[in-house]
């Protein structure tokens, strides 16, 4: 039976695969969703059974940053807008964030007539 934090992760990479032309990959060994070729969200598990998730995140970073389990994403992408958040077995994230989060990056990686698709299915 999975845990609900195996239920979070699963709906955010469902969700994620929802956005125009986003396809699943496993570079290096870790789960990523990409639009373009580009990665858009890494979404992985940190050692333990934990989630973790590292997005871009140009409007909301610093407020993000804020939040006692983010961080700057390492590999110098911290300095690009990259955000990453870790997750214990335990604990039970905001779905509703990290959608909104998902949303964002793609929408700072995605080619701009990709946005304008997604925006006008609204």
């Amino acid at each position: 039976m999975p845990t609900p934090l195996e239920d979070t992760a699963a709906a955010l990479l469902a969700y994620a695969l929802t956005l125009p032309d986003v396809v699943e990959d496993f570079p290096w060994g870790e789960r990523v969703v990409k639009v373009n070729k580009k990665v858009f969200a890494f979404l992985g598990g940190p050692e333990g059974g934990g989630l973790g998730i590292s997005v871009k995140l140009p409007v909301t970073g610093e407020k993000a940053l804020d939040l006692p389990f983010t961080k700057p994403t390492g590999y110098g992408l911290g300095k690009s807008g990259w955000v990453s958040a870790s997750f214990a077995p335990v604990d039970q994230p905001d779905l509703a964030l990290l959608r909104a989060w998902v949303l964002e990056s793609y929408r700072a990686v995605a080619p701009k007539k990709l946005v304008k698709l997604l925006d006008a299915r609204a």
